[in-house]
């Protein structure tokens, strides 16, 4: 038995993260089964049905990280990014064009595209997607899946599963309950005569001619059934005249491609539960490693949908916050449900500024791979690992100036338009903040005109829904709340920056509280952290009247 005070040791595998710990746990796999090593490939679904939102990234960027997992192991290692572009569209996305109405279950491939930008509906969503992870600098492949159908990638596995389509139908049945499959066979086609999908019942597949025989009979898409033509039909099912369903093509997409890893959220469980069956016993291709995740909900709590219109979207996230702080959110942690919203980019970018603090601050010593260490040690060396996944394994020289994000977002929003990082950085070199004789880096510049357009366009419009999520969780004792009360007066009645930085002190001492800890709340109240500039000067900059509204906020609901 161990003793309490004998230190709790811990094996660190690679840089001591979750992605590390899968990315051995995949080697390990592998080597188990025999198969070649010399690359290995990670898969993310790009969803092209609707707009792509936080969740969706998380997918592609969690695969990422364990490819740069399995690089740091010393593996060559591929991100392939596959677009289900011959999904057909079940509803119109909320704030998307009514006229789309008119394509309900055509594959989105062959949807024009609403905002007449791209080739196609589908190629609009999944850009969105790739534009996202071009801005966080990730590598990926990108697979178009009509494309794969178009030139043949999947042709064998189709082959092999349509012979099979029997066993698998009774299978589907008795793993998930779903009893379709036991008279269909589990392919899509595409009808010739109205050219939707998934109205189409494939009844008979003539396996010489590799083509399947169908009937048009109608199918409920999204919770509305929809009529079928009553076309009868086949499909050449090597030439991209439709596409396998759900239940049996990620099997056949891993087994084409050699995918080896693929994340998967709890809402399409029973699909990879089945998907797997089917690539062990079907297709004789030992299923990826996976790992399930939890969905990403929004503040309220509810499913961020594609149609629901509560869509977070990776390009609002960048429009206000950097690439670290996103990947920083997605690579923190993959297990429990991730309440999300625009209100926790100045939270995030101020962890990001801490972990980058902790990262060039920390004393420890190289560790090997699976050597032992405490659990405290434990904790910086995957804190040090985070941090250099998040910088693609390309470890900045130096730490960049940190200032709070609320502090630039403030200051920034009382500039004059144009001139709002020469303002907020000669306010900064006021405060002693960032040095007076050296240039601002690109970094803060990037992120004083992400505040600024965070200030003007989040926290001045949505005031009286108090945006700043630290309003309604901080929570002020008696003590705290007179005190509060009294620098109120303070402020509204002096705009002398000494008097005001002078009467915090007093009005700390008078309410029996510490002076470094009354500014330290104040700085938590303020601007979101537990440090920042000298408050008297602060305040005036910012403007006495509008520090007094952000701290009566906290009067009013305490």
């Amino acid at each position: 038995m161990v003793d309490d005070g004998e230190e709790r040791m811990q094996r660190v595998i690679g840089k001591g993260t979750w992605l590390d710990k899968v990315a051995h746990t995949l080697v390990e796999r592998e080597k188990r089964l025999a198969r070649d090593l010399s690359l290995i490939r990670v898969e993310s679904g790009l969803g092209a049905s609707g707009i792509p939102h936080i969740g969706s990234l998380g997918d592609a960027v969690r695969a990422y990280g364990v490819k740069l997992a399995l690089e740091n192991l010393g593996y060559r290692a591929e991100l392939v990014a596959y677009s289900d572009d011959m999904d057909g569209l079940r509803k119109v996305p909320y704030g998307l064009p009514e006229w789309l109405k008119e394509y309900i279950a055509m594959p989105v491939c062959n949807i024009p595209d609403p905002f007449s930008c791209h080739s196609s509906y589908a190629m609009h969503m999944s850009s969105m997607l790739m534009d996202a992870l071009d801005r966080l600098s990730i590598r990926y492949r990108f697979q178009s899946g009509y494309e794969a159908y178009k030139q043949g990638l999947l042709n064998k596995e189709i082959d092999v599963l349509l012979r099979n389509a029997k066993v698998i139908g009774e299978k589907i049945a008795e793993l998930v309950g779903q009893e379709k499959f036991r008279q269909a066979l589990p392919y899509f086609p595409i009808c010739s005569n109205c050219k939707r999908i998934y109205l189409a019942n494939a009844y008979e597949y003539v396996e010489d001619e590799h083509k399947v025989l169908y009937e048009c009979k109608g199918s409920i898409i999204g919770r509305e059934h929809v009529q079928g033509c009553g076309y009868k039909g086949e499909a050449d099912v090597f030439k991209a005249e439709g596409k396998l369903s759900w239940k049996v093509e990620f099997a056949a997409r891993w087994s084409a491609l050699s995918i080896r890893f693929e994340a998967y959220g709890k809402d399409i469980m029973d699909s990879v539960k089945v998907n797997d069956w089917v690539a062990d016993n079907i297709l004789n291709y030992a299923h990826p490693l996976h790992v399930r995740y939890e969905m990403f909900l929004d503040k309220s709590g509810r499913k961020i949908s594609k149609s629901a219109g509560n869509v977070f979207t990776p390009q609002v996230w960048l429009r206000y916050g950097t690439a670290q702080s996103l990947m920083l959110l997605l690579f923190k942690r993959i297990a429990g449900t991730r309440h999300v919203g625009v209100e926790d980019i100045p939270r995030l970018e101020d962890e990001y500024d801490r972990l980058e603090d902790t990262y060039f601050n920390m004393k420890i010593d190289d560790t090997s791979s699976l050597s032992p260490a405490t659990t405290d040690t434990m904790k910086l060396i995957k804190q040090r690992g985070i941090y250099e996944y998040i910088n693609h394994n390309r470890i900045p020289i130096r730490a960049r100036e940190h200032v709070p994000y609320m502090l630039l977002a403030q200051l920034a929003s009382v500039a004059i338009e144009g001139k709002e990082v020469e303002y907020v950085a000669n306010r900064l070199r006021t405060y002693g903040m960032i040095k007076s004789s050296s240039e601002i880096s690109e970094q803060l510049r990037e992120r004083i005109v992400k505040a600024r357009l965070y200030a003007l366009e989040v926290l001045q419009q949505s005031k009286a829904e108090e945006v700043n999520v630290e309003a309604r969780t901080i929570a002020l004792n008696e003590q705290q709340r007179k005190a509060i009360e009294d620098l109120i007066q303070v402020i509204g009645s002096n705009d002398d920056a000494k008097v005001i930085q002078s009467s915090i002190f007093d009005t700390a001492r008078k309410h029996g509280i510490e002076p470094k800890d009354f500014f330290k709340l104040l700085y938590m109240l303020l601007i979101g952290t537990d440090y920042g500039p000298r408050l008297g000067p602060y305040i005036i900059d910012v403007g006495r009247e509008s520090i007094i509204d952000m701290l009566k906020r906290y009067i009013n609901t305490n």
